[in-house]
């Protein structure tokens, strides 16, 4: 417990101070009434992080899933977001981790703190907050990748039954062509039976003809019954 003479030196000492100077103490200061960023519907990379690490790595993640409709491409985005936020909360755990961890060691050596400064219990708050957005981004980025992959086995399995539905039609139509084919065949088959038939007929006829000096009438006409 703190004597008189050790709390009136520290008030002393407080009226003098210009702020944090020790990397922890800078990094508890700086994230006093800090706009995070982990909320809202509008995403944006900030100040301290870099805008071409974001866009490397929407690219890369469109290079590795080529989305080939808007939907995949929102999906996609999010993704990017959702991880950037998570990597984004990560970094500030880290930061309260390190501010928190400063402010327990100058209470515990009963040194000063400034006004600036946040409540060990608010900086514990500050912590659990930034662990439970990273958690919520990690859900949300495998969400999206889930949807992304829901979404390309439905169009794949409607692609498939569509295929699976022309092939169908493919052999119907293969099967019809076949079986007119054969029809066509023995039509022709019939035709020239037929054909044959009469040429021998005919060659009966001339031979006839010939023989006796009469023409033979051709044996259909000599079998067909006589008229009443």
């Amino acid at each position: 417990m703190s004597t008189e003479a050790q709390i009136r030196a520290n008030q002393a000492n407080a009226q003098h101070s210009t702020g944090p100077t020790t990397e922890a103490g800078k990094a508890a200061s700086c994230l006093n009434n800090f706009r995070h960023g982990l909320t809202g519907n509008s995403f944006t990379v900030l100040d301290f992080e870099d805008q071409d690490e974001f866009d490397a790595l929407l690219c890369g993640l469109r290079a590795e899933h080529q989305p080939a409709t808007m939907t995949e491409s929102i999906l996609v985005a999010k993704m990017a977001q959702s991880y950037w936020l998570s990597k984004r909360a990560l970094y500030l755990q880290d930061q309260a981790h390190r501010a928190f961890g400063a402010r327990c060691a100058r209470v515990k050596e009963d040194q000063c703190c400034t006004d600036e400064e946040l409540s060990l219990d608010e900086q514990q708050k500050q912590l659990a907050l930034f662990l439970r957005y990273q958690t919520t981004n990690d859900r949300a980025f495998h969400r999206c990748l889930t949807d992304l992959l829901k979404l390309r086995a439905e169009k794949r399995r409607q692609e498939i039954g569509f295929e699976s539905q022309q092939h169908k039609k493919a052999q119907e139509a293969r099967r019809d062509a076949a079986e007119k084919r054969k029809q066509d065949h023995h039509k022709l088959d019939m035709l020239l039976a037929e054909a044959k038939l009469n040429h021998q007929e005919l060659l009966n006829c001339e031979l006839s003809f010939q023989v006796t000096g009469a023409p033979l009438a051709p044996a259909r006409l000599q079998q067909a019954p006589k008229a009443a």
